[in-house]
Formats: structure tokens, C-alpha cells, sequence
């Protein structure tokens, strides 16, 4: 399982995201993302440009709603060579999918699935109407899926469980994993990845310290 960290808190990409990593980035760290709003377009080239110098899988979760913002969240995630997209509503899942694949090394595409409402954003809709819209998402060639699991009002445990059965593509949990027993429970179900961003920000993780300590304890978790 992988645990990607978000340098980001509350949806927001942290505006010191930079000397962050650069503090973090030598702790084993594998993955590392941010959100598609909150940083100047220059500084996201370097941090990308940084993750992948130090070895680091990138991501960049798009969380704006409107169509045109969502789409400038990908031609951002083009631009600064993102490995990973994840997010975006899910309403724009198949058009994104047609606008990625004539592009040269496009990144890999984990859409957000369900009803996705606020800012933070929220999952909502039933169990049976997310896991046929997984389905749905499997079916137009995405690469995976970005599940906000910890941020639904529902069974959550059930949700990851019945989404993993019935989908064949990697399955990421984002969202309000804060402490060892989730990333335990997420370990149990089989996900292939989870993120992290908030929780770190936050110091959530008993017995750790700074950001640099709180990776560690994460990555020791995930690894055992």
C-alpha cells in the first residue's frame, strides 16, 4: 500500500509547499501530491520539478467544480508533469479521459466517484449509486479511482469493501485518514494507496513530531 502525502490542508495547496518538501522529501517518502489551487503556476513547476529530481511519485488532485476550473487543473497537471490527476468532479470524468488521451505522456487519471458537494469536499449518494458509478468510471478507461471515503455520511468501512470488489484498477482513499487505525483498516481492505495531507499539517499521529516524524510513524505503519 502507498501512502502519498498532500501538501495541502483543508483542499488548499500550503503556500510554504516548497520548503516542505524539500524538509520531507528525504524521509523514504515514495509519493507526494498537492491540490490544483493554492500555489502559483511557476512554484508548482519547481515542486514537481523537485519530486521528480528526489525520485517521488507526483500527484495533483483537482478539487474546483466549475467545468473551465477543472480543466485548468488539467492542463496544469499536463504542464508541470504530473504522473498522477486524481480528483475532478465526476460529472467531467469522461471528457477529461477523450481530452488526456491524444496527449504525449499524459498522467495516469483517478477520478473522484459519487456526488461531491462543498469545499472541503464531501461524498455523498448511496453505497449501490458509488460503486455503480466506479463501475461506470472502470468502464471509460480511467486509470484508477479517488474515493473520499473518510469524508462520506455513510457506512465507510462498507463503501471501500463493496467499491474495491467491484472495480479491477487501483483504488486510492483520500480524505480525513488521521490516525493508524485507518491507514490499518485501509491496509485490511486492500486499497493500493492512501493520502494524507491535513492530518500531517495537524501533528494527528500520537507520539510523533514535526512533519518530518509524522511521515516516518506514517510510512512505519504503512510498511508493517
Amino acid at each position: 500500500m502507498e501512502f502519498i502525502f498532500m501538501l495541502t490542508h483543508h483542499d488548499v495547496t500550503v503556500p510554504n509547499a516548497l520548503d516542505l518538501f524539500g524538509k520531507v522529501s528525504k524521509t523514504g517518502l515514495r509519493c507526494a501530491g498537492c491540490k490544483d489551487i493554492g500555489l502559483e503556476l511557476p512554484k508548482l513547476r519547481l515542486l514537481f520539478s523537485n519530486m521528480k529530481a528526489a525520485g517521488v511519485k507526483s500527484f495533483l488532485e483537482v478539487v474546483t467544480m466549475k467545468e473551465e476550473e477543472h480543466f485548468r487543473g488539467v492542463d496544469i497537471a499536463l504542464d508541470i508533469g504530473a504522473a498522477y490527476l486524481i480528483g475532478g468532479m465526476p460529472g467531467y470524468t469522461e471528457k477529461t479521459i477523450r481530452y488526456l488521451k491524444p496527449k504525449r505522456n499524459p498522467p495516469k487519471f483517478f477520478p473522484y466517484i459519487g456526488q461531491i458537494v462543498g469545499h472541503p469536499c464531501l461524498l455523498r449518494g448511496s453505497v449501490e449509486e458509488i460503486v455503480e458509478d466506479a463501475k461506470r468510471t472502470q468502464k471509460l478507461g480511467a486509470d484508477g479511482i479517488n474515493l473520499l471515503a473518510y469524508r462520506y455520511d455513510g457506512d465507510v468501512r462498507e463503501l471501500i469493501k463493496q467499491v474495491g470488489a467491484a472495480i479491477q484498477i487501483p483504488l486510492i482513499v483520500a480524505g480525513n485518514v488521521d490516525s493508524f487505525e485507518r491507514i490499518r483498516e485501509l491496509k485490511a481492505l486492500g486499497v493500493w494507496a492512501f493520502t494524507i495531507g491535513g492530518a500531517i499539517m495537524e501533528k494527528k499521529f500520537p507520539a510523533a513530531g514535526d512533519e518530518t516524524e509524522q511521515i516516518k510513524a506514517v510510512l512505519k505503519e504503512t510498511a508493517g
